[in-house]
């Protein structure tokens, strides 16, 4: 084991930490702390509670200590830890982490990517470059509360003072950074395309902050905001303590790092064009590798960098798999009776269809959203014919949004717990029309592992790409990959357009075609 690389994941809810053995084309080391079980800080799913409704926030700390367990879980290991090359960072996206010139932090906590507590603020930026539209040519994308400037914004609003003594604004992954490369004894204070992409300040096609967005906050943010640097970099070094404590090669590189969607791509082998990642979890994403910027005129969808000097144009849903959970719970039945149950009923639910806006709703832009049941009868909310409009409802809700990206989908790549049901699979190949397969493995940190060791080997000579690098270690579940059946391709065409119309319909668009005639139609057959 000469040339280890290391990966870390810091996520909402837990830190993982793994290490690859490129040499072998193994991960040699997996461990991970949950912030509820493994720490003392009265989180919740990794969030501090009683904070407010709609406030989602926790202490940097927390995180850097989750690290300093995992080293040294790792010096107790039969790993040789000072064989690591580099390390790299995949951090939760849009988190705000404030600091001043000693290193303090100046907020001791850190809104995260699921705060909406900020929505006064989204509405305050969007007014002063008067309107949407505006701000999508400003920065790429419209405003919302999930990203990072109406963080920055709120704090500068309602905590002036920590505002004023703050010098570097962060997102979770270049705090982690600094904290790697010696906190407050010289780390490193620098940001990179990926994830900055995120913070509805800086235009992904232009690579430009805005100074009207900036201004808007406060004229003294420009001056907040850290250098950008490359993706495809290394930044500094480890820094001397973590070394001398946890054994640790003093030499040892430290990534640029990126997002967690920008080292999903990664770990799941989506680093070449026609490959769709499609994240099935509480909420789900769909993201593709670009080599030209996509910026979606509704701001619908995300227009993210990658990390690797392309774009990842991202999907995100609100709703995924909470109606689903929720009807196991309604009705009393596992994973494996909801495959069997699904199978009762049609593909298409005879006309049947559900939007399924459960908690409003992100893509499309309905905050407050509730779910609609469409062309059901006085008799039809049996078991059977919920679960099927369950499923079909959150894979064409998915889709609605997917359908603008600019790419045909030549296989989609599944991870998350749903990926392991036959019907989800199933269902996903037939709307979307591609080959779908779940991904085995860690996701973004062995993403963030693989990304630390094709820049170090570019960065010392190599000549691999990064999809040489990355083969190896993607396991696709093949025993569960499924192919568009073409009877259910035609079903599920004209009830994509009942969807789509429906949902067009509910939040008033003008121009949305009749579903009722669209349905009538689909029933006729």
């Amino acid at each position: 084991m000469k040339n280890l690389f290391a990966g870390i994941d810091s996520s909402t809810q837990s830190t993982k930490l793994l290490v690859i053995d490129t040499d072998s084309s193994k991960v040699v080391f997996s461990e991970s702390i949950n912030y509820d079980q493994d720490m003392n800080y009265s989180t919740q799913n990794g969030v501090i509670q009683g904070l407010g409704e709609g406030v989602s926030e926790s202490d940097p700390n927390m995180w850097t200590e989750a690290l300093d367990m995992l080293f040294d879980r790792l010096a107790k290991s039969d790993v040789p830890q000072n064989n690591i090359k580099a390390i790299s960072v995949s951090g939760q996206q849009h988190g705000l982490v404030t600091l001043d010139a000693a290193g303090n932090l100046t907020r001791p906590r850190s809104k995260l990517w699921n705060d909406f507590s900020t929505g006064e603020e989204c509405e305050l930026m969007t007014e002063a470059v008067h309107g949407v539209d505006n701000m999508i040519r400003e920065v790429g994308n419209s405003q919302r509360t999930g990203y990072t400037a109406a963080k920055i914004f709120h704090m500068a609003r309602h905590e002036p003072d920590a505002f004023t003594r703050t010098t570097t604004c962060f997102l979770v992954h270049n705090f982690i950074n600094w904290f790697l490369t010696g906190g407050k004894d010289g780390g490193v204070r620098v940001m990179e395309p990926g994830d900055t992409s995120g913070m509805a300040l800086w235009h992904p096609g232009t690579g430009e902050w805005s100074k009207r967005v900036m201004n808007a906050i406060s004229p003294e943010l420009a001056a907040k905001i850290p250098p950008l640097k490359p993706s495809d970099a290394t930044i500094g070094t480890i820094g001397a303590a973590l070394a001398a404590n946890y054994g640790l090669d003093p030499r040892c590189r430290i990534d640029a790092g990126s997002g967690d969607n920008m080292y999903g791509a990664v770990g799941t082998g989506n680093v070449v064009p026609g490959i769709v990642t499609v994240s099935l979890g509480t909420s789900g994403t769909a993201y593709t590798y670009l080599e030209e910027p996509y910026i979606d005129p509704s701001g619908e969808i995300a227009a993210f960098c990658d990390s690797t000097g392309n774009y990842l144009p991202l999907l995100c849903v609100s709703n995924l798999a909470n109606g689903y959970n929720a009807i196991l719970t309604e009705f009393k039945i596992s994973h494996k009776d909801f495959i069997k149950i699904v199978k009762d009923v049609p593909p298409g639910n005879e006309g049947r269809v559900l939007i399924p806006w459960y908690m409003g709703e992100r893509t499309p832009d309905v905050p407050q959203g509730s779910p609609v049941y469409f062309g059901f009868g006085i008799d039809d909310f049996s078991r059977e014919k919920l679960c099927r409009a369950v499923l079909e409802g959150h894979v064409l809700n998915l889709y609605a949004g997917f359908r603008k990206m600019p790419v045909k989908a030549r296989e989609i790549r599944l991870t998350g717990g749903l990926t392991q049901s036959d019907a989800w699979c199933q269902t996903i190949a037939d709307i979307f029309e591609a080959e779908a397969v779940p991904v085995e493995g860690e996701g973004a940190a062995l993403g963030a592992a693989l990304h630390a060791a094709w820049v170090y080997q570019k960065e010392n000579g190599g000549g691999k790409s990064l999809e040489q690098v990355v083969s190896p270690f993607v396991v696709l579940n093949e025993t569960m990959r499924k192919k568009p059946i073409p009877q259910n391709m035609s079903v599920y065409r004209e009830q994509k357009q009942v969807f789509i119309a429906l949902s067009e319909r509910i939040r008033g668009v003008q121009t949305a075609a009749d579903p009722f005639a669209l349905r009538a139609e689909m029933v006729k057959k």
